[in-house]
């Protein structure tokens, strides 16, 4: 009999999320077969490496393959950690989109990922699969967080939840644990514009060209091997980056000197990290990892009734 797998799946700019695995949101195709099967993705006769690096923005994750081929993978990596069977496997996805333009994005993404040719048959990492996408259940991203953590909800009249991702932030109140669909703001002042401004001033000042992982690892206090002058300019870019989001945050309506904040998403530590009690902020709350929409997607489809006739 046919295992149905529930997959919750967070689409980022800059990751691919499930609730087991992260992994760069970047594709490159080959012609031939790679020096290498990790990370490779062979469908419709090309091949793909998965998770290589970060890609171009997309403004819509519809307007080509990328995301698609990305959600297989996704999904392969999954079906192996859980020990279902690839061959003969069903899979409803949970996904999310932010909640500012789910109303607009939602059909649309909903047929991209379902498409029209069941099942689908491809390799990973040289293991044959065979998997049928009953269906995509699509949630809003944020919000979808709080099925994991609901007790963040609690004794708060209104809250402020702040998904700080690789290239938005998408900001979203609650009143009594409902969000205002009229309260939600999507910027473009995600990780990506950190990253890319450290960058630069590195170039600048010192005359070297850092990687993206490196300027990652300092601002979230790891070790590295750079010179302390480099690492003090990523530290005060990543101080920088807080008070521009913060002062953003306070112009697109929110004040979060009267509103408790829940971050979450990828930035979400880094933020946490670079905050000081100068910014006076009310409350604030991190949900830990990049992985907890995928989470909440998977959680909240976990709790809906299941359709009998596909048990």
């Amino acid at each position: 009999s046919q295992t149905i797998m529930n997959i919750g799946i967070d689409h980022g700019y800059y990751a691919v999320k499930t609730r087991h695995f992260s992994f760069p949101a970047g594709i490159s195709p080959y012609r031939y077969e790679p020096y290498t099967l990790q990370n490779v993705l062979e469908c419709g006769g090309s091949y793909y490496v998965c998770g290589t690096g970060r890609q171009s923005l997309q403004r819509s994750k519809t307007e080509n393959d990328r995301y698609y081929l990305l959600t297989l993978a996704a999904i392969a990596k999954e079906i192996k950690v859980r020990g279902e069977n690839p061959t003969n496997c069903a899979v409803v996805i949970a996904a999310g989109l932010p909640l500012a333009n789910f109303g607009r994005e939602k059909k649309a993404f909903r047929e991209y990922l379902l498409r029209n040719s069941q099942p689908v048959s491809f390799k990973f990492e040289g293991l044959p699969y065979k998997i049928t996408i009953e269906d995509v259940k699509l949630f809003p991203q944020g919000y979808s967080a709080l099925a994991v953590h609901p007790e963040m909800l609690r004794n708060e009249p209104s809250i402020l939840l702040m998904d700080i991702g690789g290239w938005t932030v998408d900001l979203m109140r609650l009143d009594n644990g409902v969000p205002d669909a009229s309260a939600c703001r999507s910027l473009e002042l995600g990780m990506i514009r950190c990253i890319d401004e450290a960058k630069e001033q590195i170039r600048r000042d010192m005359g070297i060209s850092v990687t993206d992982a490196q300027i990652e690892s300092v601002l979230n206090g790891k070790p590295c091997s750079l010179p302390d002058a480099v690492q003090e300019i990523i530290r005060k870019q990543g101080r920088a980056y807080v008070d521009q989001l913060l002062s953003a945050v306070m112009e697109s309506g929110f004040d979060w000197k009267a509103l408790p904040v829940v971050m979450l998403g990828g930035g979400a530590a880094v933020v946490k990290r670079h905050l000081g009690l100068r910014d006076g902020l009310c409350r604030v709350f991190t949900l830990a990892g990049d992985k907890v929409n995928a989470e909440g997607f998977e959680r909240i489809l976990d709790q809906l009734p299941a359709n009998p006739e596909k048990r």
